[in-house]
């Protein structure tokens, strides 16, 4: 099994045996194809606020999942008892729901030859040994220093402290059994300026898989005390059509829209405005979307995907042009294509384009606004018609004048995306969606007049 190449811990070694017997109780049930997966995480978080000890947890969480085939139909069941008898009982409910449904010719496994062969190291794995006290100091640093900014910021949202590792094993009857460990580290900061109905809320966080990647956590409060005080005394937007500058925590939502609409199960339910896209321009011939799912510390590295596919480095789009979908097995069966290995979702995606510095792109703007938050779901995928309530800053000349908020910014994707003029160099490395702030060069805002 692919099991044997890699280098497991004496946790995953358990999870690995704990998988594989329970595929041959599946196989002894009459299961044709079965795939199990076996997860153990643990954590701690601490929260703070105003100087006080709001919570302290510590989490454990493990479980099972077992997915059986039985002629074309599915079941599945899970537990987190790893008791043998409750394994045993959601065996049995996985096959007495298989023999109920319909049969599917697009179910089952990946197909046996796309399983992944070669387990690379991505760097993962840094726990950090911090007691709970020692979470809490920080937490209080972190706020302590944010309130320390300004004598208006007077009330806090809290700062926490988070800290976790997983550990899991994916194995299926093909012979595939694969394991991984990570870890992720997280401090942030939520405060609070002004006061009454002028007070304004904004935070700011840091985050990773070593906690040696992790900013200072005076800083983080800093940052988020600024941010706050920025907000204070907010006018209305104008009402028209103008630029949009998305900063890079918000840019990454519009690409997030743009996956949503490439992956299979929008596509074969014809519920996407990407369809029959494949070969398209849908974004300015100088902007790419490379995935890289074998990034040193990346969120999402990984060798293979849910199914046991194979990752591989690729284009999503290039040039501006659309490549391929994102699919797992069932989907690509569904459109008769191929798995593209991202079966449960994307792994780290780079957004490429010129490189512009933020400063260059705020100074070539006359009249706009920048956006440094979203709120409400007024996105269609089908149609990709998109309004959102919005909060961030008018800009005048190139330059940031005054804060705005409650305002609403519209357009469709398609149109959006080709209106795109320019993607920073301030990537934000939070998140799997690797991208800068990312320039619509118009966009209908709705706000209040001159």
């Amino acid at each position: 099994m692919g099991a044997a190449a890699l280098n497991m811990d004496e946790s995953l070694a358990r999870l690995a045996q704990l998988a594989e017997d329970t595929l041959k109780r599946c196989r002894a049930m009459g299961a044709g194809q079965a795939e199990v997966g076996v997860n153990d995480d643990a954590g701690l978080a601490v929260n703070v606020r105003m100087g006080e000890v709001e919570t302290i947890e510590h989490s454990r969480d493990r479980g099972l999942s077992i997915t059986v085939y039985l002629d074309g139909r599915k079941g599945s069941a899970s537990t987190a008892d790893l008791d043998p008898a409750s394994i045993e009982t959601s065996i049995q409910q996985a096959c007495a729901i298989a023999r109920f449904t319909e049969p599917d010719p697009c179910a089952g496994l990946a197909d046996a030859e796309r399983m992944a062969r070669d387990f690379p190291e991505f760097d993962q794995w840094h726990p950090w040994a911090i007691s709970a006290d020692q979470a809490i100091e920080l937490a209080l640093v972190c706020e302590g220093a944010g309130r320390a900014v300004d004598p208006r910021i007077a009330n806090s949202d809290g700062a926490s402290v988070s800290t976790g590792s997983s550990r899991a094993v994916y194995a299926n009857s093909h012979g595939f059994l694969g394991a991984e460990r990570s870890t992720s580290h997280s401090l942030s900061c939520a405060l609070i300026a002004g006061e009454g109905e002028a007070m304004q809320r904004d935070y700011w966080y840091t985050s990773g898989c070593a906690a040696e990647d992790l900013q200072d956590a005076a800083n983080v409060g800093r940052r988020a005390g600024e941010r706050a005080l920025r907000r204070l005394a907010p006018r209305a937007a104008s009402t028209g059509t103008f630029p949009v500058l998305f900063a890079p925590e918000v840019a990454r939502s519009l690409i997030g829209h743009l996956l949503s609409a490439a992956s299979g199960g929008a596509l074969y339910r014809r519920a996407s405005f990407l369809l029959d896209a494949c070969g398209q321009q849908i974004l300015p011939a100088w902007m790419h979307l490379r995935e890289r799912p074998h990034l040193k510390r990346g969120l999402r590295s990984a060798a293979f995907d849910a199914e046991g596919v194979a990752t591989v480095e690729s284009d999503l789009v290039r040039d501006g042009v659309l490549q391929r979908y994102i699919l797992g097995s069932y989907s690509a069966r569904k459109l008769g294509l191929a798995s593209t290995g991202n079966a449960g979702g994307i792994h780290n995606l780079l957004v490429e384009g010129r490189g512009e510095a933020f400063e260059a792109l705020l100074g070539g703007i006359q009249r706009g606004v920048m956006v440094t938050e979203l709120m409400g779901q007024g996105v269609s995928t089908i149609t990709g018609d998109y309004s959102r309530g919005a909060a961030g800053f008018w800009i005048e000349n190139g330059q940031i004048a005054w804060p705005v908020d409650e305002f609403t910014i519209a357009g469709n994707l398609r149109e959006m995306y080709q209106a795109i003029e320019a993607v920073g160099s301030d990537v934000d490395l939070r998140s799997h969606i690797r991208t800068g702030s990312i320039l619509v060069g118009r966009m209908t805002v709705a706000g209040g007049e001159d």
